[in-house]
């Protein structure tokens, strides 16, 4: 007769759950401890079925409702498929994509019963600090441990893994300390919250009046007093197609080349196009021999208009400021201006006015990848003041816009604050947010009430 297993004693699932000091990520304050997450994690799996319970409603924690922070309520008709039971403050860990941080924290919002989709890891632990622990889980670390261990290739095919989840890492300081974490996070995330709306606010009135100034220089009002000051009248505007004012109007190479990372010549894509400028910070280079061939094909020169006519980034313009010779790839279309009739700097402010991309975008054609054709761009129409007025009107925007460049770095406020966000949760788990009390009883003594439940 085979002997009953006997269940572990309280020292070897303490031994079991403590993380050993080689395998810990980072040092923690010492009254805290490196724990295995399946080792404190006490949810045990159970189906619910809501077809055998067709006319009862659920409270339904699904992917999708997780944008929204707000769960499905549906009936048992409506939802179809097995699911697991879950109870409130029970922390939801998606394996779908982990590169996505999706961790949600199940309420009870209703009387319904509480159900998850087979989409999730749940964490469940009474003894912990459920707020905690998401926030431990939209961490870098954590979410590099997550990437580590992926079935599937790519998207939305990627999964994490359970059984790898379960041997993860977290570190676990005293209950107190929990809250106080939690706590400061929460106030420092609301402050950057509030930066964000602010800043953006800011951007938005940026846009607004930036799109009302070119509409005005566009439609002749802003040069209206300088038109009565030197005779000229408004019947002096003409309106061209852009073939008629351009020498020359082409793209670039339609047989990608292949990148070199020491090649002789740089290779503009249309990610390196904005409204600013050639943007170098994550150029290609092709070979002599490529460039020769490419470059015979548009002999891009200082001072000509590159225009983004692929993807995205359609109807972007800039000015060329490079002196040097480089090849284009046929997303960026190269328009050489007649200077007699049409300066290039106004034509790049027309381009990248809202009137004009709207309309050039409303242009583009195609299934897979929309583009605008080089015959659309050559019957587009453009409608010139005299040369001396559109040098006026350049004049004029330039100076209005040199507030751009610090719209431009509210930009940049607004990607600090997600990155300020991450290094906020790394400090934290760390201990280093200033909250950490060292005369609090050790996390060690946590660890041991919560494997008390275990032990039989």
């Amino acid at each position: 007769m085979a002997k009953k297993k006997q269940s572990a004693t309280a020292e070897e699932l303490l031994e079991q759950a403590l993380v050993p000091e080689s395998e810990q990520p980072y040092a923690v304050p010492g009254n805290w401890v490196w724990v295995k997450l399946g080792d404190i994690n006490k949810y045990s799996g159970k189906s619910v079925n809501p077809m055998y319970l067709q006319n009862s409603f659920f409270e339904l924690y699904s992917v999708p409702s997780c944008e929204f922070d707000y769960p499905e309520i549906l009936s048992g008709a409506e939802i179809g498929s097995s699911k697991q039971a879950v109870t409130k403050s029970d922390v939801l860990l998606c394996k779908i994509n982990p590169r996505i941080n999706r961790v949600w924290i199940v309420s009870k919002h209703t009387n319904h019963e509480l159900i998850a989709s087979s989409e999730w890891i749940v964490f469940r632990n009474n003894n912990l600090c459920s707020q905690y622990i998401k926030l431990y889980f939209m961490t870098k670390c954590f979410r590099e441990y997550m990437l580590s261990n992926v079935s599937g290739v790519g998207g939305s095919l990627m999964r994490a893994q359970p059984k790898y989840v379960n041997s993860y890492p977290i570190p676990l300081p005293p209950l107190a300390e929990q809250q106080r974490i939690v706590d400061r996070i929460e106030s420092l995330f609301a402050k950057l919250e509030q930066a964000r709306g602010l800043s953006q606010e800011a951007l938005d009135s940026f846009e607004n009046r930036k799109a009302a100034i070119l509409h005005k220089a566009f439609s002749g009002e802003l040069t209206k007093k300088w038109r009565e000051e030197n005779g000229v009248g408004l019947d002096s505007w003409e309106e061209y197609t852009l073939e008629k004012v351009c020498l020359k109007i082409t793209d670039g190479t339609h047989n990608s080349p292949p990148n070199y990372d020491k090649g002789e010549f740089m290779y503009i894509t249309a990610k390196n196009i904005k409204e600013s400028g050639i943007d170098l910070s994550n150029i290609t280079y092709v070979s002599r021999y490529d460039f020769e061939s490419i470059y015979a094909r548009c002999n891009v020169e200082y001072g000509d208009v590159l225009y983004i006519k692929d993807g995205a980034t359609t109807g972007i313009a800039t000015i060329n400021s490079l002196n040097e010779k480089f090849a284009l790839l046929s997303s960026v279309a190269l328009l050489k201006t007649n200077v007699s009739i049409l300066n290039p700097k106004y034509l790049v402010w027309n381009l990248n006015s809202p009137n004009t991309k709207s309309k050039m975008i409303s242009n583009m054609s195609g299934n897979a990848i929309t583009r605008l054709t080089i015959s659309k761009i050559k019957e587009a129409k453009i409608v010139l003041p005299i040369l001396s007025e559109q040098e006026v009107i350049i004049k004029i925007l330039d100076e209005l816009f040199e507030k751009e460049q610090k719209a431009k770095e509210l930009y940049n406020i607004l990607d600090q604050i997600d990155l300020m966000k991450k290094s906020i949760l790394a400090r934290a788990f760390r201990g280093e947010l200033g909250t950490n009390d060292p005369q609090d009883e050790s996390a060690l003594n946590l660890l041991k009430e919560v494997l008390e439940e275990k032990v039989g």
